[in-house]
Order: structure tokens, then C-alpha cells, then sequence
């Protein structure tokens, strides 16, 4: 057991990293076997969405990724499985206030 302060904030973060890692590589060797056990469209976007995620966590390298993404393509391809047309999604503008008063500018004071 560590002795110093910050050498035990490090035990207690390194903890709860590998914690929040588990569940991601939990959740994303589920949802490759929910696809590889029933292939479907709806299973190959959520397996392909969770490799995302844990490429974006730094879980996994992205070249690893691809290369999984691939893998799961190439078997929904041989299993039949027709891709969902994505749907077009319109993203809202945010609204912002157009303030025509302008602040003046300040004034130096030189010294003589």
C-alpha cells in the first residue's frame, strides 16, 4: 500500500479507470457476439458503434478497429444481412443575440 498522498490518488484513479475499462470491453465483446450469434443490421450497427466508443476511450487502436469493423462487414455481407439506409438527420442551429452596440475603444493616456 502506497504511503504518499498523491501515490495513493493513484491507486484510487488507476481503480476506477480499470473499472470503467472493463465495462467498455465488456459491453463491446457482448454486442460482437449478439451479432455473430444472430446476424442483423440492427446487432452489426451496435457492434460497430461499440468499437467505435472504444476506440474513442483509447481502449483500442484504431487500425485494430477497422480491421474489426471489416470483420463484422465481410460476415453480414456472406450472411445476407441488408445495411439501413442511414436517415438524414438536420442538425439545429444554435441561436445567438447579434448585439449592434459597439463597446468604444479605450483611450491611452501618454505621459509628457
Amino acid at each position: 500500500m502506497p504511503i504518499i498522498k498523491s501515490a495513493k490518488k493513484r491507486v484510487r484513479v488507476a481503480s476506477r479507470a480499470t473499472a470503467r475499462n472493463n465495462k467498455t470491453k465488456r459491453v463491446f465483446r457482448d454486442a460482437v457476439k449478439r451479432f455473430r450469434a444472430k446476424p442483423n443490421s440492427q446487432a452489426l450497427s451496435k457492434a460497430q458503434s461499440t468499437i467505435d466508443n472504444a476506440v474513442k476511450k483509447g481502449l483500442m487502436h484504431k487500425n485494430k478497429a477497422a480491421r474489426k469493423k471489416r470483420q463484422l462487414a465481410i460476415q453480414a455481407k456472406s450472411a445476407g444481412v441488408k445495411l439501413a439506409k442511414a436517415t438524414k438527420t438536420t442538425v439545429k442551429k444554435p441561436v445567438t443575440k447579434k448585439t449592434s452596440i459597439k463597446k468604444p475603444a479605450s483611450k491611452k493616456t501618454v505621459k509628457k
